[in-house]
């Protein structure tokens, strides 16, 4: 399974280290009124968009709601098909503090199936974009098609996912081989029996089209927008389908387009092998790491331990819902921690309470990780969505021994994390296509006459590679590279003012980056 998200609450801890503004422009900003509602008369639809002037025609009727603004887009189910059925987009904006505004920024925080409305929101707090760039854009979420609060996919029931993120995520035996297999064909049968026709219609390119109908309504010639990790994939994705709409766009954390399923699953392996031997690192010097004093033992009792728990299983208590930590839920609790080295502790010491029987706080890593409340429900689809999305935008193979095999090469090159990764998508082999169409197959996108656009990568990112971020760059026609030396997940607001600079100024200023600046 590829997730591809920022972990939760990262900008809530950066709050206090935002750059503040002069008193003058405090002064300034808190006497000027909120931004009035954009303003924005019909737009001729771009090429490849025919059928659609009635969606760039709408306008957005903003009312105060949690955190902002909020308003629906209405866009069509099938864009082959514009005429016929639609369904609503749920959008939050919350309105620039100065009244030199510059425009809208559009953000998404990854996933896929992250919500940008609740996303959005943690700009008042200097959660998304610094305070200096609030003061000048209308920071604009919205929740892609499929997610949230947009005519949201649901296959399984609370319990049935619980059970599916629970099973042996790293089969290595014939009968768990094929229990993996019936376990995948069975969330997509459940998928393909509700048969919601907003299935056939999540892709990437589909949430793209959206992306561009909205930024007409919102009054904007061009797109500024930021995406965090899968959120760069929906970003390129729009670049190449409009780039003369492209405007001043940053990409955090990025996918590269070219890459096969296969090559996403080995890249995520290797980051996240290369994070955990980091974590493992630090863990090991601490002089009170439950597994052990060197880095190699360290991740060795990681194995074993995960290899433990797939046949003994922890007994949780306090939580029915989940009655045990498995193997499963214990390696998205580890994962959970990859993604920021501020949690590296909260791993080292769940770690060292399941080795003293108490599964609990490895299982809370887990349900963050998950989008799970503690006492059982998810927040959002994010477990059940990033399937479908996935499983549209680029082909997979239902065969089981080829999955066998794509495994074994995965853990030749990452031990601990190979078989788990290469296991993860296999869902997506018998995911229903619409007409039966299968995925497009991965290709590059050059996003020929845009501007500029700013692709940021940090060198253990687990999640998406720093590698994946040169492979953007230079792909795209007009790609410019920031490269943070750094752990964990995306680059902006974590604490380096290098990137933070170069970043507001170009949001700010339009001064784009020097060329392969490290940070």
């Amino acid at each position: 399974m590829r997730r591809l998200l920022p972990s939760v609450g990262t900008g809530l801890v950066l709050v206090l280290a935002l750059s503040a503004c002069s008193l003058l422009d405090r002064v300034r900003d808190i006497a000027a009124p909120p931004s009035a509602p954009s303003v924005a008369g019909s737009e001729t639809p771009p090429e490849g968009m025919g059928g659609t002037e009635r969606f760039y025609a709408q306008t957005l009727t903003w009312s105060d709601c949690s955190g902002g603004q909020c308003a629906t887009l209405t866009v069509p189910v099938d864009y082959a098909q514009p005429d016929g059925a639609t369904i609503d987009l749920a959008v939050l904006k919350v309105p620039a503090t100065s009244r030199n505004r510059l425009g809208s920024l559009v953000v998404n925080p990854g996933g896929p199936g992250g919500s940008g409305v609740d996303y959005a929101r943690y700009a008042a707090s200097g959660g998304v974009v610094s305070a200096a760039v609030h003061r000048r854009y209308d920071v604009v979420g919205f929740d892609p098609r499929g997610v949230g609060r947009s005519a949201p996919i649901t296959c399984l029931t609370d319990e049935q996912l619980d059970a599916w993120l629970a099973q042996d995520p790293t089969p290595d035996t014939s009968a768990e081989v094929v229990a993996s297999g019936e376990q995948a064909r069975a969330f997509a049968d459940a998928c393909r029996a509700t048969g919601n026709p907003l299935l056939g219609h999540v892709s990437t390119r589909d949430a793209a089209k959206d992306m561009d109908i909205l930024r007409s309504r919102l009054g904007d010639a061009k797109l500024t927008y930021l995406g965090k990790s899968y959120g760069t994939y929906l970003g390129a994705v729009y670049a190449g389908l409009f780039p003369t709409h492209v405007g001043r766009m940053v990409l955090d954390g990025a996918l590269d387009p070219r890459l096969t399923s296969e090559q996403i699953n080995l890249g995520q392996a290797v980051g996240f092998e290369r994070a955990t031997r980091a974590w493992a690192t630090e863990c090991a010097a601490s002089g009170t790491c439950p597994l052990g004093s060197d880095i190699d033992t360290v991740m060795a009792g990681l194995a074993d331990f995960l290899n433990q728990l797939d046949s003994a299983p922890l007994t949780r208590t306090g939580d029915p819902s989940v009655p045990a930590l498995t193997e499963g839920w214990a390696s998205y609790g580890v994962a959970a921690a990859m993604y920021d080295q501020g949690m590296w502790d909260a791993l080292t010491q769940a770690l060292a309470a399941a080795k003293r029987g108490d599964g609990g706080p490895l299982l809370d890593l887990a349900d963050r990780y998950a989008d799970r409340s503690p006492g059982g429900g998810y927040q959002g689809n994010l477990m059940q969505v990033i399937y479908a999305v996935n499983c549209l935008d680029k082909p997979e193979s239902a065969d089981l021994g080829e999955r066998v095999a794509q495994a074994e090469r995965l853990t030749a090159q990452a031990p601990l994390w190979g078989r788990f990764l290469a296991w993860g998508s296999l869902a997506c082999g018998d995911w229903p296509q619409p007409g039966g169409t299968p995925p497009p197959e991965p290709t590059a996108i050059t996003a020929a006459g845009s501007g500029p656009i700013v692709v940021i990568g940090t060198t253990r990112d687990p999640a998406t590679p720093y590698e994946w971020a040169q492979g953007l760059a230079e792909q795209l026609e007009n790609g410019t590279l920031i490269s943070f030396d750094g752990d964990g997940h995306t680059a902006y607001l974590r604490s380096n003012t290098c990137v933070d600079s170069a970043v507001d100024a170009w949001y700010l200023e339009g001064t784009v980056p020097k060329a392969d600046l490290r940070c």
